[in-house]
C-alpha cells in the first residue's frame, strides 16, 4: 500500500495506491479508517478501486452500502478512483451517480478527479 497526503487549502487527502485488496469487508474498512487516520491524521481518503474486493460492486451483496455506511459513520470523505466501464449494472452506474452527486462518497475515473472531488472541487497541485 502506497499513500501519499495531498494538502490543499487547509485539507488533507491520503490518496492510496494498491496492488492487494484492502477492503475485502467491514472489519478491514474500518481497519484500514483507522489506520489511514492515525498515520496521516486525513479524513478524505481516494483510493484505487483494485484496492476493493470485486463483491462490493455487486449490490446484491450489501458490501458496498455496510462499508460506506461506515466511511459516513466516522466522517471519512470516501473517493474510489479506476475504470468502472466493466462494471454494466443498471443498479450500481445509478448509484455510483447518486453518489457522485453527494458530499460523502465518489466514483471518479482517475485520481486527480478524486482528489479534487474530496478537495471540494479545489484542483490539486
Amino acid at each position: 500500500m502506497k499513500t501519499e497526503v495531498i494538502r490543499k487549502n487547509n485539507i488533507e487527502v491520503a490518496v492510496i495506491n494498491s496492488d492487494k485488496v484492502l477492503i475485502k469487508d467491514v472489519p478491514s474498512a474500518l481497519d484500514l479508517i483507522m489506520t489511514v487516520k492515525y498515520e496521516t491524521g486525513c479524513t478524505n481518503i481516494a483510493i484505487n478501486k483494485e484496492a476493493i474486493v470485486n463483491d462490493f460492486f455487486v449490490l446484491s451483496t450489501c458490501l458496498a452500502g455496510e462499508i460506506l455506511q461506515k466511511f459516513i459513520n466516522y466522517g471519512i470523505g470516501l473517493a474510489i478512483y479506476g475504470d468502472f466501464s466493466k462494471y454494466t449494472s443498471k443498479p450500481l452506474k445509478d448509484f455510483m451517480y447518486e453518489s457522485n452527486k453527494g458530499k460523502d462518497i465518489y466514483f471518479q475515473p482517475n485520481v486527480s478527479l478524486a482528489v479534487e472531488k474530496l478537495l471540494g472541487g479545489f484542483a490539486p497541485n
